[in-house]
């Protein structure tokens, strides 16, 4: 049975190619909201994070209805990091909206995302947005997306998919790339007439494969998936299965059901076949999970999410000045909070490290896991993140390590300066075509040869070049990648940092310290372009003498600190470097602090 007043759809893409802002449009354009109602741009990105960094993190469920049809819309992160989240929420949908940016054309996770639909043989909306870009490219870009539905293996039916062209920002669409429009409703109309229905029976036996999981510190988890088959009300019971694991058989009853409406949600007694919804009252559904009736139990197939590529050492802060700062800082509250992690991101790992005080955190990516550093941060946590690992397995004796696909857009005055830093890292040129005054780079490159490379890359294109990564499988691994070639400035001792000794220090290198800074022996102070490490002692005072002369401290002159974000910090640390991250601050450090100890352990490693 279909269900002709619902559709279900997600919106896919690259990275900054517009889903967010034309979800926007789509709420407003069909009334979701009130006349005078306040509401903020990119209203989906809910989180401070998607909101400073302009990324979708998290896929988000929203609702808009357009003559008397309910469409229920999912927004995708568009980063490679996110693709977890990609991947398991294109379960839930029967057709996928696919943006692709007038200017920048086809990207690395534009073939991503799509592949997978294809793969699920979901209908297909071609949406070319952001036609009204001065740089725009359309004719092009229609020829690009047309080849790489073509080397997806895609079908005749796939190839024929409508094309809408749109401006999100404007909020204009139209089925002619000339003709700009003056509204949302080509783009509609396209929804309701290529887009399938839901298929289901309402009266069949209820069955529903969780894709995505909330928490609630009320409620506790919460699950939102698609109902396959039947009607599901409020308190039935329900037996929990899994299609990968045939152990798994929890039973609970179904405490709250919500529908979506616009960008919330709405308590419902009811739901049947078709409809999206949330429930709770299962403490431990996880994503990939079947909810059946308990008189016939029947998983659904999901889709195995790809393993993660990176891992960090998760550690309990041991530094001289530990538990000044943070609320959380035992292992054990760590632990805690990286478990509850787990419960809505399907693509991180967590396991116990050989140690009690520290863990091994795996995901896709360093975004992946440095948003999950930034968000502990920010709740109060006090922690230390070793360097970021690639994950390694062997093939037939053949050690393989990832590796990944490397787009890359720069003024084609800079493109030698990339070629080169990329052929060092190991980095091989895949492809090289000039779009205007730019060069498109294509590398494939070991993911280990990216560590650190991004703040590199902006200093040598000027900050004019753009950089877009996905992960490419395994390769053999590449051998020693040399990753950074500077140095470390090291502080002596414990103290103050003072005018004089750091006027002394910037000499030898760069500073990432300022007078008056609290620092311990040990701590990262700056970076050295001789890639030696060195200590400095910046806590030193100018000795007082009688020929000490007034105001001869005034010619003193430092050059202004470049502080490092937490991205930066972790680009930036060697194997024997640690981040310190607390609510308030973001020191570097060595793993051993002790400077003759550290010398001793660098002489036996040498030996």
């Amino acid at each position: 049975m279909k269900r002709q007043d619902l559709r279900n759809v997600a919106i896919i893409a690259h990275v900054d190619h517009g889903k967010t802002t034309l979800v926007d449009q789509m709420l407003r354009q069909s009334g979701a909201f009130r006349q005078n109602q306040q509401v903020a741009d990119r209203v989906m990105d809910s989180g401070d994070i998607e909101r400073e960094r302009g990324i979708t993190i998290l896929a988000k469920n929203c609702s808009c209805t357009y003559n008397d049809v309910k469409i229920n819309i999912v927004d995708t992160p568009g980063h490679a990091d996110f693709g977890g989240e990609v991947e398991r929420v294109l379960k839930m949908v029967n057709g996928v909206l696919l943006l692709v940016d007038a200017a920048e054309g086809c990207m690395p996770q534009t073939r991503f995302v799509l592949q997978k639909a294809l793969q699920q043989n979901l209908s297909l909306v071609i949406v070319v947005n952001k036609i009204d870009r001065p740089d725009a490219r359309i004719k092009e870009v229609i020829d690009e997306i047309l080849l790489l539905l073509m080397d997806l293996g895609a079908t005749d039916e796939q190839l024929d998919s409508p094309m809408i062209f749109c401006s999100g920002r404007a909020g204009t669409a139209s089925y002619n790339p000339d003709a700009p429009g003056t509204d949302f409703k080509p783009l509609f109309e396209t929804i309701l007439q290529y887009v399938d229905c839901p298929e289901g029976d309402p009266e069949a036996p209820f069955q529903m494969l969780c894709s995505s999981v909330d928490y609630n510190e009320f409620v506790g988890r919460i699950g939102i998936g698609r109902i396959e088959n039947g009607t599901a009300r409020i308190n039935d019971e329900v037996v929990v299965c899994d299609w990968h694991d045939p152990n798994v058989k929890l039973r609970g009853r179904l405490t709250k059901l919500y529908t979506f409406q616009a960008n919330g949600r709405t308590p419902a007694e009811e739901a049947s076949a078709g409809d999206i919804v949330a429930f709770s009252g299962i403490a431990d559904v996880t994503i990939g999970n079947t909810l059946c009736v308990p008189t016939e139990v029947e998983p659904l197939p999901f889709v195995k999410i790809n393993d993660p590529t990176v891992e960090m050492t998760f550690s309990v802060n041991d530094s001289p000045f530990a538990g000044r700062e943070g609320k959380y800082v035992t292992s054990r509250q760590i632990r805690d909070r990286l478990h509850r992690e787990l419960l809505k991101d399907v693509a991180l790992r967590v396991e116990d490290s050989a140690t009690t005080d520290s863990f091994r955190v795996m995901g896709r990516g360093e975004m992946h896991l440095s948003i999950l550093v930034e968000n502990m941060r920010r709740e109060g946590y006090e922690l230390q993140v070793g360097a970021p690992r690639v994950l390694t397995h062997e093939e037939n004796g053949v050690v393989m390590e990832p590796v990944e696909m490397v787009v890359i857009d720069v003024p084609t005055e800079y493109q030698g300066a990339v070629m080169t830093e990329l052929g060092q890292r190991k980095g091989l040129l895949q492809n090289i075509s000039p779009i205007g005054s730019r060069t498109r780079l294509e590398f494939r490159i070991p993911s280990r040869g990216l560590f650190g490379y991004r703040s590199q890359f902006l200093t040598d294109t000027h900050g004019e070049g753009i950089m877009n990564t996905i992960f490419d499988g395994y390769q053999e691994w590449a051998g020693d990648i040399v990753n950074r070639n500077t140095g470390s400035l090291i502080s002596f001792e414990t103290g103050e940092a003072v005018t004089y000794g750091l006027f002394n220090a910037q000499q030898r290198g760069t500073l990432i310290v300022t007078p008056g800074e609290k620092v311990y022996e040990g701590m990262v102070i700056g970076y050295t372009p001789s890639g030696e490490d060195m200590a400095v002692n910046i806590c030193k005072t100018k000795h007082l003498t009688n020929t000490r002369a007034s105001g001869s401290d005034d010619a003193l002159r430092l050059v202004p600190v470049s502080k490092f974000s937490l991205d930066e910090a972790l680009e930036f640390i060697s194997s024997d470097e640690m981040v310190e991250v607390t609510p308030k601050n973001i020191r570097l450090r060595k793993r051993i602090l002790n400077n003759s100890e550290r010398m001793k352990a660098l002489k036996g490693n040498k030996n």
